[in-house]
Parts: structure tokens; C-alpha cells; sequence
């Protein structure tokens, strides 16, 4: 088994709409979960969705902000699990930047799974491909005035 999910996507948008999308708590919303983020080192902060029992997941998952280079890098904790204080999955998240010359190259690195994470590992891959999809179709929709998907 893996241990990790990566994924690169590619915007046509500069690095700093990208940016604004992946620290702006209500934009993360948009296209992630609802949330208490903010761009603070050491911030803790928490996301939260429907529970998904089968997975194992209450639905929140507690991060603190572990690294940030603005424009460039965003790193945060990514921990949750059943629920009752127990955490099954002990993981980081790492957005990577590079400005190209036609908009931004987009990198995702979400590290920590094992074995035991493996059902929710197969799930994640495939939705960090859909939400991600949801940061352009955001950023379309808001540079072109038009209604969100």
C-alpha cells in the first residue's frame, strides 16, 4: 500500500488566486469543508463534514498550520478518526505553488497513511481529484461573474 496521495493540477489563474483559495477559510469552504482556518503558524484549526461510519470518520478533522511560504507553500497536520478522541489517521498535507508562464502548477502531498487508513486512503484519493477540480471551477466562476458549479 501507498502511503501517500499526490496529485499535481494545472490553473490557468496566478498563483495568488490559487493561494487565496487554500487560505481563505471561506473560500476552502467552497470547494472543501467548512472550517475555522487562518493563516497562522501553529494555528490549530478544524474541519468538518458528515460523519462516514464505513471510513471510520466522525467528520471533523483537527489540523494545526506547520509551514507556510507564501504563494508557495502551505503545510498542515490532517488528523481524525472514528470519533471519541480516537485518531486512526496521523497525516500531513502539502500544497506546492510554481508560478509557469500560463498560470499556476498546483501540487498536493498528503502523507501518514497505513494499512488500517486503507478504506479511507481509496476514498481521499479520489476526493482530493474532485475538490481540487472545485478550486477552478470557483475561480472561473468568480473571474467570469458567473454562477458557481
Amino acid at each position: 500500500m501507498k502511503n501517500s496521495i499526490q496529485h499535481k493540477f494545472f490553473f490557468n489563474h496566478s498563483p495568488e488566486m490559487v493561494w487565496e483559495y487554500l487560505t481563505t477559510a471561506e473560500l476552502i469552504e467552497q470547494w472543501l469543508m467548512k472550517n475555522n482556518f487562518q493563516l497562522k503558524l501553529n494555528h490549530s484549526f478544524q474541519f468538518s463534514i458528515t460523519a462516514v461510519p464505513e471510513l471510520d470518520f466522525d467528520g471533523n478533522v483537527y489540523c494545526t498550520v506547520l509551514e507556510i511560504i507564501p504563494l508557495k507553500k502551505l503545510v498542515y497536520s490532517w488528523k481524525c478518526g472514528p470519533g471519541k478522541g480516537i485518531i486512526t489517521l496521523d497525516s500531513i498535507v502539502e500544497w506546492t505553488l510554481h508560478a509557469k508562464e500560463n498560470g499556476t502548477e498546483l501540487s498536493l502531498n498528503h502523507t501518514g497513511f497505513t494499512e488500517k487508513n486503507l478504506k479511507l486512503y481509496t476514498e481521499m484519493f479520489t476526493g482530493w481529484l474532485i475538490h481540487i477540480q472545485r478550486i477552478n471551477e470557483n475561480i472561473n466562476a468568480a473571474k467570469y461573474a458567473t454562477t458557481k458549479v
